[in-house]
């Protein structure tokens, strides 16, 4: 008998591409629909109740529904939810960016992590008068034409990575290895036409690749003595990894960084910022246009700071920390129990697992995960009561509402899992 997610679904794709707002969240037979969502667990259509390491990839660090993220949305609601002038809640948002983060003399509002990596680029671009952008492979910045790049023939040589992105739109993007300093140093010395670098200090796009001890300040040299701006996208790791992000646990302050998901509440929201001397290059006090409806709406700032607030009280980042390696370090164990080759990587509140890899440094050993064996594991833990990223190459999060219980079951059905293919 058809489920209500089988209508759903079916109706959706007569009216949206395949059937969802966003390719990740398709799997097959269908996706499923979700009703409502409390502290870890969401509720499907169906009535189904999961365990969420998904937790909208990544902005709910303090759960669904937490209470004084709902409340400070709700009190700020019933006061208007739009203006299209500045408003008070904005102000308290990016004064407490340029508080916590290291790189932020100056912050501009989003609505987007896509929006905001897409004005640090021309703003990069603006302030060198240098076209060029380097990524890194295996990094994802947003879906605008410049960085939806896949590697070409050359060693850094970028192709479009969808169809409707002119081979003129990437023709200045060039691609480098994660955790490769020579190749980098190499590309930014043969070339004198390179604006920026753009990086996500730990790459969570193609699963969670930590950096290896020294790379993050070695990119950081080889950028200044290039005269290169460095550019952290911090999107996911920005106020998950600590308050002042990745760049205040490494140690390594870039020149741009953007932000988005954490400071968003689970709603709506991006940021870029850096250096006051770059950040005045944006209009109206310079020529580097970037503009928006919603920026800097004041329900999504209200939320976000107050996730925020909650996160830097009574050593929330210590116990989602300790969760996440608890979770890794007993996935880890199933594996080598089980005799099933595979790593468990993690940073923070941020794990994945790679089928196949003993280890995944970069974005193209992450790509060459056993994606079959992901997909088997994914539909075991569907079936158990546990919603997973349904790709191979995402991330799993932790956030304060995950307890002992609902690690333990994550970690008791990745065993199960794996003793049932051993048979």
């Amino acid at each position: 008998m058809p489920s209500r997610s089988d209508d759903l679904y079916r109706e959706s794709l007569e009216l949206t591409p395949g059937g969802v707002s966003s390719p990740v969240r398709a799997f097959r037979p269908h996706p499923l629909f979700m009703e409502s969502g409390e502290g870890c667990m969401i509720r499907d259509a169906e009535g189904r109740t999961y365990v969420d390491m998904c937790m909208a990839y990544g902005p709910l660090i303090t759960g669904h529904a937490c209470d004084r993220v709902l409340r400070a949305a709700t009190e700020r609601i019933s006061k208007g939810t739009v203006f299209g002038a500045p408003s008070e809640p904005e102000l308290k948002l990016i004064k407490r960016l340029c508080r916590d983060v290291p790189s932020m003399d100056m912050v501009r509002l989003a609505v987007s992590g896509t929006e905001a990596t897409m004005h640090a680029l021309r703003l990069a671009r603006g302030f060198t008068g240098k076209n060029g952008v380097v990524k890194v492979e295996g990094g994802f910045h947003g879906a605008h034409d410049a960085v939806l790049v896949r590697a070409g023939s050359g060693s850094s040589e970028g192709v479009p990575g969808s169809a409707g992105v002119p081979a003129d739109a990437v023709r200045n993007t060039h691609l480098t290895e994660y955790n490769d300093t020579e190749m980098l140093s190499s590309l930014l010395e043969s070339r004198d036409d390179i604006a920026c670098v753009i990086m996500e200090p730990v790459l969570g796009n193609v699963g969670v690749v930590p950096p290896v001890k020294g790379y993050l300040q070695d990119v950081r040299r080889i950028t200044e003595e290039n005269g290169v701006l460095l550019i952290f996208d911090e999107v996911i790791t920005g106020c998950r990894l600590s308050a002042g992000g990745a760049q205040k646990v490494f140690g390594v302050t870039p020149d741009l960084t953007t932000m988005a998901k954490v400071i968003g509440g689970g709603f709506p929201i991006g940021a870029f910022g850096g250096r006051r001397d770059i950040m005045e290059h944006v209009a109206p006090s310079g020529p580097v246009y970037a503009a928006g409806t919603f920026s800097g709406n004041p329900v999504s700032a209200s939320a976000g700071l107050a996730q925020i607030e909650v996160m830097s009280e009574d050593g929330n980042y210590g116990r989602i920390d300790r969760n996440a390696e608890e979770l890794a370090s007993r996935m880890s164990d199933s594996l080598a129990d089980r005799g099933a080759r595979g790593c468990v990587q993690r940073a923070g509140s941020m794990l994945s697992v790679f089928f196949g890899r003993d280890s995944v440094t970069n974005g193209s050993e992450a790509q060459g995960a056993d994606r079959t064996m992901f997909g088997r594991m994914f539909e075991h833990m569907l079936d158990e009561g546990v919603y997973l990223p349904p790709s191979a190459l995402e991330t799993w999060f932790v956030s304060t509402a995950h307890d002992g219980d609902s690690i333990d079951k994550v970690a008791s059905e990745f065993d199960a899992f794996l003793c049932k293919v051993r048979v």
